[in-house]
């Protein structure tokens, strides 16, 4: 049974910093890109990032380039979103998702997807 797993949500105050995890299980963690998505109340999802097969390539979505990043650990089946610099719009439900082999900013491509964890940022 597939499955990812987030953790690491809540409310943090603006400037301040939060790190999101998502654990897999039940598919070959190595053999997948991973991506973050997060969506607003009354917003489309939006691509926060992701991450190729070996961690070597990242890439960012606009909003977050230069404050967020992704990191995975491939033996421990689990990636990260380190958050810095937060500011109140990055407030959203933030979800990780499985994408066979390549990286990519669309959500249509992913194959697996969390539940999502709550961050809220406070102004």
């Amino acid at each position: 049974q597939v499955q990812l797993v987030e953790s690491g949500g809540g409310l943090v105050q603006a400037g301040g910093s939060l790190r999101v995890s998502c654990t897999a299980s039940g598919f070959t963690f190595i053999m997948y890109a991973m991506g973050w998505f997060r969506q607003a109340p009354g917003k489309e999802r939006e691509f926060v990032g992701a991450i190729s097969l070996g961690g070597g390539t990242t890439d960012y979505g606009d909003a977050v380039k230069g404050r967020f990043t992704i990191s995975r650990d491939n033996a421990k089946n689990t990636v990260y979103l380190q958050m810095n610099s937060l500011k109140p719009e990055d407030t959203a439900i933030y979800s990780c998702a499985a994408h066979k082999i390549t990286i990519s900013d669309r959500a249509n491509d992913y194959d697996y997807w969390g539940q999502g964890t709550q961050v809220t940022v406070s102004s």
